[in-house]
């Protein structure tokens, strides 16, 4: 994978300035979109299996970060289980807006504003490289899953259902 350079955002600079290969793909960001990660697979002519979106959630009401695939949906229950957690519920837009530093549809998991306790669905370790937002709408990197749990100290556990 060759690495691309350029900042722009956070998630871009973290990935430039520790080396990490990646690559990095555009497309024009459909405004009435409200799928974003599938906009994405689509876009870019990936299998939705590698494409993963970012989302936030409240377990026993301390924050988390999700990372699935646009495939499925996140499985609350699993992930409190994977923190350890008793109940789990989505972050309030918001909310998970002002914690990362992103708008929703172009969340990263990478160079977030506040560094919050990470599950990466295990899905993510079939594939030799996943997709995840590059910190806009319209962005996405390229990058090998176990350099995203080293980078973010995520754990790795099932935490989709798919639809």
């Amino acid at each position: 994978m060759a690495k691309k350079s350029g900042g722009g955002t956070p998630a871009l600079s973290l990935l430039n300035r520790v080396g990490v290969e990646h690559t990095v793909s555009t497309y024009e960001h459909d405004p009435a979109a409200t799928n974003f990660g599938m906009e994405a697979a689509q876009a870019l002519g990936l299998d939705p299996a590698t494409v993963f979106k970012t989302l936030l959630a409240l377990v026993d009401d301390r924050p988390v970060v999700a990372i699935v695939p646009v495939s499925g949906m996140l499985d609350l229950k699993a992930l409190a289980a994977a923190r350890g957690g008793k109940k789990a519920r989505m972050m309030e837009v918001p909310v998970a807006e002002r914690l990362t530093g992103y708008v929703v549809g172009g969340i990263s998991p990478l160079g977030q504003r506040i560094v919050s306790p990470t599950v990466l669905d295990a899905s993510a370790m079939e594939h030799p490289t996943i997709y995840v937002s590059g910190g806009r709408r319209g962005l996405d990197i390229g990058l090998a899953p176990a350099d995203l749990v080293a980078l973010i100290s995520a754990d790795v556990a099932k935490i989709v259902v798919h639809t």
